[in-house]
């Protein structure tokens, strides 16, 4: 947890507000969806759907799906970075055939497509139509991939969210009203994964 503060404000006023509100804070923590780290024998969702994490260190080429598994190889101090490397480059794949699809049924382009590890947008538009998505998009079930990208892509068109933008997103996924709350509820396990 963060607690920011003004410029002018000490920390020993910064400790004093945390402690008039610990009840609150310890509240906040409890509540957080427990956190997973790649490691062997973790669960890690890719496209809504669990994974086991299995170390295979006597194979060679990286990390790759299974049957219900993310195999992985090497060392076991590489295990993190290698599902890392996978599961960003499995987003640039699906986000990126998504983002494709979408731009071409909208008559747009987008100048560039990236993956970041962003935590409070699932995905944004720069007005150079630059768009750049969370590569924890990958963990979420398919339809929230679709909605984000659709979503995105909307904003090359209009930079707001009007009536116009939003008619235009409901042309290109059918998911903005389960996406929507799926996210506000299911986001934040996402966001402790890793």
């Amino acid at each position: 947890m963060i607690v920011t503060l003004p410029n002018r404000a000490t920390r020993s006023a910064g400790m004093a507000l945390l402690m008039s509100h610990v009840d609150w804070v310890a509240d906040r923590l409890a509540a957080l969806p427990p956190s997973v780290t790649f490691e062997d024998g973790s669960i890690v969702p890719i496209c809504g759907v669990p994974h086991k994490i299995r170390h295979v260190p006597g194979q060679r080429g990286g990390a790759w799906l299974l049957d219900g598994e993310l195999q992985v190889t090497g060392a076991p101090e590489f295990i993190r970075r290698r599902v890392l490397d996978f599961l960003k480059a499995e987003a640039r794949r699906r986000i990126g055939a998504l983002v494709a699809a979408k731009t071409a049924l909208a008559g747009l382009s987008a100048r560039r497509i990236s993956m970041k590890d962003t935590t409070s947008r699932w995905g944004s538009c720069s007005p150079d139509k630059s768009l750049a998505f969370s590569w924890r998009l990958v963990m979420a079930p398919d339809f929230i991939q679709d909605y984000v990208a659709a979503h995105e892509v909307a904003h090359l068109r209009h930079m707001n969210h009007g009536p116009l933008f939003w008619r235009l997103v409901d042309e290109l996924t059918p998911h903005t009203r389960t996406a929507i709350p799926w996210l506000r509820t299911e986001g934040a396990r996402l966001l402790r994964i890793g």
